[in-house]
């Protein structure tokens, strides 16, 4: 028997588990609860934390796990490692879906920053118009550089307004298109774009769309993860789990 537990949150999460609900494999998928209207799964759902690494640990035992796949967001950092440490912990095969980093081509202006800390400090000076498309949960850092504009791309609206005194917020869903996010830089007089190295397409028309209007960039890092098997697409998660199965985890049957 099988039971695969996916840690979602993403675009890739939701495709993987609509494979992996048409090859008729058991499958959870776990979300952090951070998004107010996620879309409907083809597969049972979990929402909410775990307690931590032993917490997870438990889970799996508790639930009969047999294949651990975190396909959280790039920088869900602490969620990633936890997984790692509860596959080693309860000795589950564990892989991780995750998308290539973007690399800057001919034509974009980076500037590189480590982390949010890092781009709040780099904000300091002049008034600017800038796209802050990073998601709710880091708004409140950059109320120390309020002298800006800042314009908001968000999922859901934030239950409190954001103690950014100067600011406007756009509610939207990704994928989203180049010329759409070029239109609506043109409209906001956007001059900076501050955005998170989250890779995929889903995102990266903000990138296309700076480009070509020859505006820079504030590029975030990806946190620093531990060690772990990954794989980049869908395809390659059904050939582990397959390889996996014929190592003795499970009779997957596919």
């Amino acid at each position: 028997m099988h039971n695969i537990l996916v840690l979602g949150g993403t675009i890739e999460a939701t495709r993987l588990v609509a494979e992996l609900a048409r090859a008729g494999l058991a499958t959870t998928l776990s979300y952090a609860g951070r998004v107010e209207r996620p879309k409907p799964q083809p597969v049972p759902v979990r929402v909410g934390g775990f307690g931590g690494v032993e917490g997870l640990a438990a889970y799996l035992r508790a639930h009969g796990v047999t294949h651990l796949i975190d396909a959280t967001h790039p920088f869900a950092a602490q969620m990633s490692a936890h997984a790692v440490q509860a596959a080693q912990i309860t000795g589950l095969p564990l892989l991780a879906l995750t998308r290539p980093a973007w690399t800057p081509v001919p034509g974009d202006d980076w500037h590189r920053v480590p982390d949010i800390p890092a781009a709040v400090t780099a904000l300091a000076g002049p008034a600017r118009r800038i796209l802050l498309a990073l998601g709710r949960m880091h708004l409140a850092g950059f109320a120390a550089q309020p002298q800006h504009h800042y314009v908001l791309r968000l999922v859901d609206p934030p239950e409190v307004p954001p103690p950014l005194p100067d600011h406007h917020i756009i509610l939207d869903r990704g994928p989203f298109d180049a010329a759409a996010d070029e239109t609506l830089m043109r409209a906001h007089h956007i001059d900076l774009v501050v955005s998170k190295n989250a890779g995929g397409s889903g995102a990266q028309a903000k990138l296309v769309a700076a480009r070509a209007l020859s505006l820079p960039v504030l590029m975030i890092d990806r946190p620093a993860l531990p060690n772990r098997r990954e794989a980049h697409e869908i395809g390659a998660v059904l050939d582990w789990i397959r390889g996996e199965a014929c190592l003795g985890h499970a009779d997957l049957g596919v």
